[in-house]
């Protein structure tokens, strides 16, 4: 992903350096480029391009901007309702210092740190440090011992050298076959650090003899909606980019940046519609010609980006094409959909005896029952992981008395089970919050209100089928080739966003909107 990697963790400005992409146009003139959806990977795209020289229009269903990167109020507090915290920030201080003002000047970040704070049942807990792989060491000694520290160690190194690998060929370029990867000249050696016959599970059941390592790796697979004991071992990398370059947290809320971004792309000419669903994308031949708005509007394009759900656009956007989308509407229909998420908004009296980290995880006595609940059952899990995020950030109260928590767990799709059932949704609730106070975190006692979210609610909202909050899952060594590619098989139309290549997550979506700027190219120099 960056062009050198950098080890040295523990210094807050050690930052990813972008490689220089150049954009070379596909004729001499400007096209006329409409993107289907406002979600960070179509945004950072139509800013791009629009920046280089393109006419680009934007058409988002809802009314607002962003996708699933949105901070919410909900009366006093505000809510992140969908990324907490920001990894590999270079993606989006790229987007910013090639389209006009760095960002730093128009939406600073700041450290989470402890990263995270994970506790577990029996008691024990463990305090990851952010930016510095030492303080997570002592920490780990001081917890689960000496030997377990240096497990830790041992599994980021090598964590550190699948990142070193995987980072070209896997997420900085477009992914096209196995055949581009048996191709390059380091194929073997490449072959032989990331295992790809390995699952993450047995990754770190060979590594890591402290089963408590084993379920903060294991989570990792859930960053891409996974399960541990299928995803590939080469997931591993996340906790390393995590710990080299950083959590950090938008000022006021995650939503910010998505302001930020939207801004940056109506200020360098980029036109928005919201309240404009598109019903159909129009083809003349094999080749996008443009769309076919819900209202019966017809928008001629040069080019079309959609930034909407493969499933959805292969399957209810694009009709006729069956022999070029065969092999694409046959990924997407064996692809194992991601998990969805159940959270809960909670309006909380602070109280100083009882100040949470921004991220606090409770893992329950028995991991892999989750696991076999969502992937295996399709139903809610009756002892979830429990996922806390309450940001120590005076910019998301307008009362100093009140704080939010957002708490998310992992759910099967609405589809999978059946999330329509308010009263079921209502005690699945109180049963999450009876394990919180359960592990010695008072809730009842301080709660001044209570949203529920379900996976439907999720679908509804942001139009994310089933609710997945990543698209589909990594479940298996040929997940990424299954993934929807960012130049669809049909000329002149190209995706954006999680559930296409590279995957799902604000840095991912980030650099989907730079891989399909790349592929449809513009000739003036963005960093001017």
């Amino acid at each position: 992903f960056a062009s050198n990697i950098c080890s040295c963790t523990g210094l807050p400005d050690c930052l990813l350096i972008l490689k220089a992409r150049k954009y070379p146009m596909e004729g001499s003139h400007s096209m006329k480029i409409v993107v289907i959806g406002a979600g960070m990977g179509g945004m950072t795209a139509a800013a791009r391009l629009s920046r280089g020289g393109h006419e680009v229009v934007v058409y988002e269903a809802s009314d607002q901007v962003g996708g699933k990167c949105r901070t919410e109020w909900i009366g006093k507090v505000a809510f992140d309702t969908g990324p907490s915290l920001l990894t590999l920030p270079a993606v989006y201080r790229d987007f910013f210092q090639r389209t006009g003002k760095p960002m730093g000047l128009v939406c600073p970040i700041e450290s989470v740190s402890p990263s995270f704070d994970y506790r577990f049942a029996d008691g024990s807990n463990v305090k990851f440090a952010n930016l510095s792989r030492k303080e997570t060491l002592d920490a780990i000694t001081a917890s689960f011992g000496a030997e377990s520290a240096a497990q830790w160690d041992r599994i980021m190194k090598r964590a550190e050298r699948m990142w070193d690998v995987s980072r070209v060929p896997f997420v900085e370029s477009e992914l096209k076959s196995p055949l581009s990867l048996i191709k390059r000249i380091t194929f073997m050696r490449d072959m032989k650090i990331i295992a790809p016959w390995k699952t993450l599970r047995q990754h770190a059941d060979e590594i890591l003899k402290d089963q408590r390592l084993r379920f903060i790796m294991d989570r990792y697979a859930t960053y891409s909606g996974s399960d541990p004991r299928k995803a590939p071992a080469v997931l591993s990398t996340i906790a390393f980019v995590e710990e080299s370059f950083g959590a950090w947290h938008v000022k006021g809320g995650l939503g910010n940046l998505t302001t930020t971004v939207h801004q940056r792309a109506v200020d360098v000419g980029v036109t928005f519609h919201l309240n404009s669903p598109v019903a159909r994308i129009q083809t003349t031949g094999n080749k996008a010609s443009g769309v076919v708005l819900a209202d019966g509007t017809i928008v001629t394009a040069d080019a079309v980006i959609a930034n909407a759900d493969a499933s959805l656009v292969y399957n209810k956007l694009l009709t006729g094409h069956k022999r070029a989308l065969k092999k694409a509407r046959k990924n997407i229909a064996n692809a194992d959909v991601s998990v969805a998420g159940f959270s809960l908004l909670l309006g909380m009296r602070k109280d100083p005896e009882q100040v949470l980290n921004h991220h606090t995880i409770l893992f329950p006595e028995n991991y892999d029952a989750e696991f076999d609940a969502i992937f295996n059952e399709g139903k809610p899990v009756e002892k979830p992981t429990i996922y806390i995020c309450a940001p120590q950030d005076e910019l998301m109260s307008k009362d100093e008395n009140l704080e939010g928590w957002f708490v998310l767990v992992n759910a099967p799709t609405h589809g999978q089970f059946d999330w329509s059932n308010s009263e079921f949704a209502s005690k699945y609730a109180n049963s999450i919050i009876d394990q919180i106070e359960s592990r010695g975190i008072s809730v009842r006692d301080r709660l001044e209100s209570l949203t529920i979210r379900t996976p439907a609610d999720l679908e509804a909202i942001v139009r994310a089928p089933g609710g997945a909050i990543y698209g589909t899952s990594s479940n298996g060594a040929r997940a990424a080739f299954m993934r929807a590619k960012n130049r669809s098989p049909i000329k002149g139309l190209y995706l954006v966003g999680g559930s296409a290549h590279p995957g799902g997550g604000l840095p991912l979506v980030g650099i989907s909107g730079d891989l399909v700027t790349e592929a449809i190219g513009y000739e003036k120099n963005a960093r001017h």
